[in-house]
């Protein structure tokens, strides 16, 4: 690998390893591409983030899981197949597995092709409004509806290929992939999925009839959620990071994107060991 992109967190800590690394890379003869707010910061040339991915071999992103799901998607609209290399600056991260301690040894072994990479499927959710599709989103954690903090609860209708799933009173759903399926679904009571399966979970957001129960789906399905009600201030939700504001009627139609993320993996830590650490089980 010859072309290495960094993606840093907008934080002092991450731009300052940010520097250090892109040294590190260019003395080991490494064309980097930092982006242009960690550029700035550090007073190097900058490139705009969503045209890193179609530059480079391999994605640094140095932050924590948000960062790298933000990254993920960029990728991913790209159109790229481009390992992403997650390093945390706090705590252990369910993605961003390598803390900076640990970063130059193993970031020398991913060069070279030693560590194993992840595929983490991802979603697409588009919204369709009287038939128009209006946005496309592709999301690696979740899509979700919710709805305002004064908002009433809302009706959605819930079908899985064009067959009648479920009718809902409830504050929201998730549909989460098996990656996402330990951020906000879990918190609303989703199962815990491992995040090589093939599949994605859809879980009531605090349903109003309590036998409406999270439920695990394949992921070669098409999920259509249509928003029945007149409610209003209902948003969709991509990664906790993006919103788009819903109206009554509209479509929500969510399924497996043709992207994936590819993880380069912690050559030690398994997926176990970090969701004992993560959820402390066992202390």
């Amino acid at each position: 690998m010859k072309k290495i992109g960094i993606i840093a967190k907008n934080i002092p800590e991450a731009q300052k390893a940010a520097k250090k690394l892109a040294a590190w890379l260019e003395s080991h003869g490494k064309k980097v591409f930092i982006d242009n707010d960690t550029a700035a910061a550090i007073r190097m040339e900058g490139y705009d983030r969503e045209s890193i991915p179609s530059l480079v071999e391999m994605l640094i992103v140095l932050g924590g899981d948000g960062t790298l799901l933000s990254a993920s998607r960029l990728v991913a609209d790209a159109h790229r197949d481009v390992p992403i290399f997650g390093v945390n600056l706090g705590s252990l991260g369910f993605m961003a597995e390598v803390s900076l301690d640990e970063l130059y040894d193993n970031l020398e072994k991913a060069i070279a092709g030693k560590l194993a990479t992840e595929d983490r499927i991802m979603l697409t959710a588009s919204v369709l409004r009287d038939g128009k599709r209006l946005s496309r989103y592709r999301v690696l954690n979740d899509a979700v509806i919710n709805k305002g903090a004064l908002a009433r609860m809302m009706e959605l209708r819930v079908s899985v290929d064009d067959g009648l799933l479920t009718t809902l009173r409830a504050d929201g759903l998730i549909i989460a992939t098996p990656t996402g399926s330990t951020a906000y679904s879990l918190s609303a009571g989703g199962p815990i999925v491992h995040p090589t399966l093939h599949c994605f979970v859809v879980t009531p957001i605090c349903p109003h009839t309590l036998s409406n129960r999270p439920i695990a789906l394949p992921d070669n399905v098409v999920v259509t959620v249509c928003l029945t009600s007149q409610s209003e201030d209902v948003l969709l939700t991509l990664d906790g990071q993006i919103g788009f504001p819903l109206l009554p009627n509209d479509v929500v139609e969510i399924k497996k994107s043709r992207f994936k993320m590819k993880l380069i993996k912690h050559p030690t830590k398994s997926y176990y060991e970090i969701l004992r650490t993560k959820l402390k089980w066992g202390n």
